[in-house]
């Protein structure tokens, strides 16, 4: 019956939009690389010691404890406290665990013992019980004020040792690392008692689904805190995003704010870190040894001599983290690193002339030191380039940049006018091979613009670059990319002369307005796919060029080909959009719900669900509405009287200023949201008539109601039953109870037509004369309204409609609802419940339609009232819930209250 009321040309569309929708999915859950982080184990049983806690505390966060992680002899000591290491607190995320902290203080320890533990770290962990903070953000602050509690706990732990410490270091984990940061919104919170704070997988701008108001506003103090106090907050801050690996959290979302007078905030996809150089999925971010690793290096290198804690100086923190997570030079980190280096000694010296040159030394017992006069080399050449090269003299090594199998330096030879040489030193070598390459160039010569394909060339056509020269270091521009919504492929094909050994060449992608660089090894000669595509936009004022750093091998000649990636632009799009799926699919259900209002009051009848959708769900209903006052938002006046009506920011607003804003994203999501709700309704009245024959089965048949009663003897009681379970516990059970009283009314009247169907004879006229004499007797008693089936199957589509909204209304209360499930062992009442003000709403009006036939509303007088608020309403679920989504059900209730209500109006 569904299928049948959409003609075929329709059916096509909703299967091409499925078939899209599958290739964005597919490009986000599964186009990445595969998982190169290797594991990192425990040589020791881990132990988590917990710490006791105030008696009043424990009683006042009876789900939250903290702990004292700890392996072998160490864990054995420190159980009888105090303690004398630097403490560290780790913070979970959204359903983390307490003993995620192992990777990393398992690491610190091995790091601890190899220098005989002249400095450890003690590693503390909080349990939040696993909370969904994602989904519920009721208990973000409680979660905020408890970690308060514990690092005053924790520095008493050290009270009475010679370096006790002041403050802490915090890292948090996804949603641990916005408590981490909301810490400093407290009122008796002082700053100084954290020293360090490092994020992994936190989203700092938005939340990734805003599914209650608490959430959002949880948000707005933090980020609004920190951007009006930026000149007041010291607080070293690095936050890391694992890539493209992780699809729960965008790395675009894990940005700190760039503030020019804040300083001290640092923000890298890992990517990018040096010696990790992978990307990283959202639980893995907490176990990847090389990051980990790199973590942990940082960590002893901000140690103060003095104090044996974690350094105050908040100039060298951040050239720490610089060093270890930015740029990292293939050398140990000094603070004051020496200048002049001394090149006396019995070292052999060799002079070089010529422009390229390379060394190879397998066992060579003496150093030596290579010689390149610049005099000459300054008037043919600007640049030059080294390999695996270690510079002494004016040591300029410290601006070498260490890459996956080789360190690399490049000088513009016009910033050391005053060098008569570069001496390149290699030294001893004993049973390994070492290669240093040099040569000079022009910028020119190596520089090569490559613009990217247009976006709507879907990959059929492409641009190509050749590298024909023999050189080894090649910077792509790649012209007119900057966009979030662009994604290309980029192909290099390499082709060498005939030699014995395998020729490595590393492929580096570099943003050069975020930190978010990629890098691909290859081995020569090989064809290599590279995706390209971004976490961050490029910023408007901004006029730097994304380029391809190539580094290449003399041997062999290169090949660069780039063309668009539909299905990447696609994943972009789902990406950074999916989550206003379902604002878009409940606009399209609204229209669909108008048609059907307006069809009954009308002509007196109520048509399918897909022909109506497939006639009302038109994006130019929607979309030039929002455009129109996006576009007014921009004069001053229209401005401020928005502001005096009281109304929010509208979300396209919020999406342009996060640089999110795609060409032709409002009708793409529209049309997927029209998809969407054509497969939920098929899905919906698939299940309906699936229960009803269950219900057949199990029962009797039943008969279509003879008398249509608005409020039947138990619809009170039921109803004052339901409301009162929302006030004592969850306003989303008492929504979902709702939603399944009815659901069943709707089953069982599907099942009374279905056996009144049954019962009647095949002859058509017989049906016509029965039914005219149904309607003539519905006419002459108004007060006793009989329901034929026309009016039983007008009922069941409009039915139909109403449980595709209510489903959404469900499935978006449906995680506070999760959340107080998971707590409630702890607490019987959710407080604050986001879902209780709409249940209040909701409960009686579902009651009220669950007993609601079309029959009934026909001669409503507010019914053409009715129909005309969903189609306001459907513009405002864009403008106002796409961004916000627990906005979402509030635009839904209305026209179904109204729709009540012309039950006795």
């Amino acid at each position: 019956m569904f299928l049948h009321s959409v003609n075929l040309w329709n059916l096509a569309f909703y299967v091409f939009m499925v078939f899209m929708a599958t290739l964005g999915l597919w490009d986000v859950f599964f186009g990445f690389e595969e998982n190169k982080c290797s594991m990192s184990y425990m040589f020791e049983y881990p132990e988590y010691q917990k710490i006791e806690l105030p008696k009043k505390l424990a009683k006042r966060y009876p789900a939250y404890e903290l702990y004292l992680y700890g392996e072998g002899s160490y864990a054995e000591e420190h159980k009888i406290l105090p303690l004398t290491g630097i403490p560290v607190l780790f913070l979970p995320g959204n359903a983390g665990s307490y003993k995620q902290v192992r990777s990393i203080g398992s690491i610190a320890l091995r790091k601890a013992e190899d220098i005989d533990f002249k400095y450890h770290f003690d590693f503390f962990s909080v349990n939040f019980n696993e909370e969904l903070v994602a989904l519920y953000g009721g208990s973000l602050q409680k979660q905020t004020k408890f970690v308060h509690e514990c690092i005053k706990t924790i520095l008493k732990l050290y009270k009475g040792q010679e370096f006790a410490p002041k403050s802490v270091a915090i890292i948090g984990h996804s949603m641990g690392g916005l408590v981490a940061r909301a810490l400093l919104t407290l009122k008796n919170f002082k700053h100084d008692l954290i020293n360090l704070l490092i994020t992994q997988a936190t989203p700092h701008v938005a939340p990734v689904m805003p599914l209650d108001r608490f959430i959002t506003d949880f948000y707005t103090t933090v980020n609004n805190y920190w951007i009006l106090n930026a000149r007041h907050i010291n607080l070293t801050t690095l936050s890391v995003a694992g890539g493209f690996r992780d699809y729960q959290v965008r790395s675009g979302l894990t940005f700190l704010p760039k503030l020019s007078h804040h300083t001290s905030a640092l923000s890298v996809v890992s990517s990018a870190v040096p010696k990790t150089w992978v990307s990283t999925d959202h639980l893995s971010i907490v176990w990847c040894k090389q990051l980990q690793l790199t973590t942990v290096r940082a960590f002893f290198d901000l140690i103060d001599a003095d104090t044996k804690q974690i350094t105050q100086n908040s100039k060298k923190k951040l050239s720490v983290l610089t060093h270890h997570f930015i740029r990292h030079p293939s050398k140990h980190f000094e603070e004051n690193p020496a200048i002049i280096s001394d090149l006396t000694g019995t070292s052999m010296w060799v002079p070089v002339k010529v422009s390229k040159w390379t060394y190879v030394a397998y066992n060579e017992s003496e150093k030596i030191y290579f010689t390149f006069p610049l005099e000459n080399h300054r008037k043919i050449y600007t640049h030059v380039y080294c390999q695996s090269t270690m510079l002494q003299g004016v040591d300029l090594s410290w601006k070498a940049e260490l890459l996956p199998t080789i360190k690399t330096l490049t000088l513009r030879l016009q910033d050391y006018p005053s060098l008569s040489h570069l001496v390149v030193y290699v030294p001893s070598v004993h049973g390994s091979k070492f290669v240093v390459d040099c040569e000079f160039f022009k910028k020119e010569t190596r520089s090569i613009q490559l613009p990217v394909t247009h976006l709507f060339s879907f990959g059929l056509s492409s641009r190509k670059v050749m590298l024909n020269t023999n050189g080894l270091y090649y910077n792509i521009e790649l012209l007119n990319f900057g966009q979030i919504y662009q994604a290309f492929k980029i192909n290099v094909v390499s082709k060498c002369s005939a030699v014995k050994e395998e020729i490595t060449s590393i492929y580096k992608l570099h943003i050069p307005w975020s930190y978010e660089d990629s890098l691909t090894v290859a081995q020569a000669p090989s064809s290599t796919e590279i995706s390209l595509k971004l976490h961050i936009a490029q910023p408007e004022n901004d006029s730097h060029v994304a380029l391809l750093k190539m580094y290449t091998s003399s041997d062999c000649r290169y090949e660069v080909t780039i063309k668009t990636s539909f299905s990447q632009i696609l994943g972009q799009v789902v990406r950074f959009h999916g989550g206003a799926l379902p604002a878009y699919v409940v606009s399209n259900m609204l229209l669909t719900y108008r048609g059907q209002l307006y069809s009954l009051f009308s002509t007196g009848c109520c048509l399918e669900y897909a022909t109506m959708l497939d006639k009302e769900a038109k994006p130019y209903k929607v979309d030039p509405f929002v455009i129109i006052i996006k576009f007014l938002l921009g004069y001053k006046w229209f401005n401020e009287l928005w502001d005096v009506l009281l109304l929010p920011e509208l979300d396209a607003v919020i999406l342009t200023s996060q640089s999110m804003c795609f060409p032709l994203i409002s009708l793409i999501l529209f049309l997927f949201g029209t998809c969407t709700a054509y497969w939920s309704g098929l899905l919906s009245s698939a299940s309906v008539r699936l229960l009803s024959s269950l219900w057949l089965a199990l029962k009797r048949p039943s008969e279509l109601p003879k008398d249509i009663k608005m409020i039947s003897p138990d619809l009170p009681f039921l109803t004052i039953v339901l409301i009162i379970v929302s006030w004592t516990t969850c306003g989303a059970l008492a929504i979902l109870l709702s939603y399944v009283y009815y659901v069943f009314k709707v089953v069982h009247l599907q099942a009374s037509l279905t056996t009144f169907k049954n019962s009647q004879p095949v002859n058509p006229k017989h049906s016509r004369r029965s039914e005219k004499k149904s309607n003539h007797h519905k006419d002459s008693s108004v007060h006793h309204l009989r329901l034929s089936a026309n009016d039983a199957e007008d009922s069941l589509r409009m039915h139909s409609t109403v449980i595709n909204l209510l489903t959404w209304i469900v499935l978006l209360s449906m995680p506070s609802l999760i959340y107080w499930l998971k707590n409630l062992r702890y607490y019987f009442k959710l407080n604050p419940d986001p879902c209780k003000p709409l249940a209040f709403i909701l409960i009686p009006t579902m009651a009220i339609l669950g007993n609601t036939y079309t029959v009934s509303i026909k001669s409503s007088k507010l019914l053409k009232t009715a129909s005309q608020f969903p189609l306001p309403l459907a513009v405002g679920v864009i403008a106002f819930g796409s961004a916000h989504l627990y906005r979402v059900p509030c635009f839904v209730f209305i026209p179904l209250l109204l729709h009540a209500l012309c039950n006795f109006m």
